[in-house]
């Protein structure tokens, strides 16, 4: 090994290391069919999801969308990562969901929806997690705890 006295001799032993490693372009990820998949969860519900291009068809466990989740709102859920995107009416969507109520599970589906888009179109990315849709939400029911009604109410304090 050389005499190395100083951070110059270091430098110099060491030779030109790149400053930064920068990373690479994400890629497309696909399977031979075409389509994208990822898996969604939201309170107990969780979503697997598959995403291919199309003409807007949403699947959900067999159905079509407006008959699975009756209600708008949570229509609306699910049409918000095309909306943020800016691909509506562009890519079909089959999913299966379980667990959880219809509101979790549109949560989910959603949450798959948006993590599927992003592998098909990594160029979606940015828009989808400046939205806050790659970020799992968190919230679940807390548990029961022994010696109390709820998980949390205790019984009412009476003095005599």
């Amino acid at each position: 090994m050389a005499d190395i006295k100083s951070l110059d001799d270091l430098k110099s032993a060491v030779g030109s290391a790149p400053a930064a490693v920068e990373a690479a372009p994400r890629q497309p990820v696909r399977d031979k069919l075409g389509r994208s998949y990822a898996t969604g969860k939201r309170k107990d519900a969780v979503a697997r999801v598959w995403v291919k291009p199309g003409s807007g068809k949403v699947v959900v466990n067999g159905k079509d969308m407006a008959t699975y989740f009756a209600r708008p709102v949570l229509q609306m859920i699910l049409k918000q990562p095309f909306q943020v995107a800016n691909v509506e009416g562009q890519f079909d969507v089959y999913a299966t969901v379980a667990g959880g109520g219809l509101s979790g599970q549109a949560g989910a589906v959603k949450h798959g929806i948006s993590k599927a888009l992003q592998l098909y179109e990594p160029s979606l990315r940015p828009a989808l997690k400046a939205a806050g849709f790659l970020t799992r939400d968190s919230r679940v029911v807390e548990r029961k705890k022994y010696g109390k009604p709820k998980a949390r109410r205790s019984f009412q304090f009476s003095k005599r």
